[in-house]
């Protein structure tokens, strides 16, 4: 998964009014939101694992995993990463995300 560079790392405050201009709703947006953070979370920790899943084997001793720099290196740069919420919370206000609205009003796809 590509992360756009200008996306603070840290928690910034938000005003309600610019979470609900595009729905009309608070409550509809923090649902689309709280869905997107959900799949970026699922692809991040896929990705990570597939990547750390390249250095495991099953004769590894405690010495040899503290030990492996790459794998170490690869979970420092994921925890550097702007947590999910954030990212989701970005692509939402820079009108990135789709989404439908079922007939009941309720989100169904992101």
């Amino acid at each position: 998964m590509e992360i756009k560079k200008n996306i603070p790392n840290n928690t910034i405050t938000r005003k309600l009014v610019d979470l609900d201009r595009e729905t009309g709703n608070v409550y509809k947006s923090i649902n689309i939101i709280a869905r997107r953070a959900n799949q970026i979370s699922t692809e991040l920790k896929t990705e990570l694992n597939r990547k750390l899943a390249d250095f495991s084997s099953p004769t590894d001793t405690m010495e040899e995993t503290f030990e492996n720099r790459e794998q170490i290196e690869i979970s420092r740069y994921y925890e550097r990463l702007p947590k999910p919420v954030i990212i989701a919370t970005e692509e939402f206000l820079d009108h990135e995300l789709v989404y439908k609205e079922g007939k009941d009003g309720v989100m169904k796809e992101i």
